[in-house]
């Protein structure tokens, strides 16, 4: 079965025109496809509303213009998205830290790994003062030369799953577990923290307006297209349309 809007068939030619501007999709031919189809039913809804334009790409920004309608945030959603992500605008927060890294390999299975892990890290719990001849003696990381010294580091510099306990940690507080990440699994302990600074909300007020606006119009985006994805007559293809770049 071909596949057809509206009773309409998609040619193998829209499609091969399409397909060059998915080459980076993990499909690129479905890419391609949904996208040939969803210009369909967005333009197939133009003419059915009478929108012209100079071209298809702006007869389709028209109708979302139109039919995908947005607020402005007020004051009191930005002041809670605010207070809500106060971390996201904090800056100059810094920590310093170390940590005791076992790597895994062949060799050194994460079963073995983790039972040294953990016998190590019983140790320094009872024993802090080892912490630095205990990295050079087992860490599988450069920074075991100096102790296990990572030096200071800022939000965003490790992998999520470390940076996440990094800014967990109080000062002079050891990691009570041993932390698994795509490195393999450490002991880390938090030497001391730099609070950093948040702008005040006056200060970014717009662009979290900017933010919420675009979200909100995102979501209601969605929505349309799944509506009028919902009413077209399709064949040959299931067609989701938020995966569609035009939704991005």
């Amino acid at each position: 079965m071909g596949i057809a809007v509206n009773g309409v068939d998609v040619t193998d030619a829209e499609i091969s025109r399409e397909l060059a501007h998915h080459q980076q999709a993990a499909n690129p031919l479905k890419a391609a496809v949904h996208e040939v189809v969803l210009r369909r039913v967005l333009l197939a809804e133009a003419d059915r509303l009478g929108i012209e334009a100079d071209n298809d790409d702006d007869r389709i920004e028209a109708l979302f213009e139109r039919e995908v309608a947005v607020p402005q945030a007020d004051d009191e959603a930005c002041r809670r998205y605010y207070q809500a992500h106060l971390q996201r605008f904090t800056t100059g927060e810094l920590v310093e830290a170390r940590h005791i890294l076992f790597q895994v390999t062949p060799a050194a299975p994460l079963e073995l790994l983790r039972e040294a892990g953990e016998q190590i890290l019983a140790e320094l719990q009872a024993r802090p003062e080892r912490f630095e001849e205990l990295a050079r003696q087992y860490s599988n990381c450069p920074s075991g030369a100096v102790g296990g010294s990572l030096g200071q580091l800022a939000r965003g510099q490790c992998v999520p799953e470390f940076d996440a306990l990094l800014f967990r940690l109080r000062p002079g507080e050891l990691a009570g577990r041993l932390l698994e990440t795509r490195f393999g699994l450490h002991i880390v302990q938090v030497l001391r923290r730099i609070e950093g600074r948040a702008p005040p909300f006056e200060a970014v007020r717009g662009h979290i307006a900017d933010t919420l606006r675009r979200e909100s119009w995102q979501r209601a985006l969605h929505q349309y297209l799944h509506i009028l994805v919902g009413r077209a007559d399709i064949e040959g293809v299931a067609l989701e349309g938020a995966t569609s770049p035009l939704v991005q």
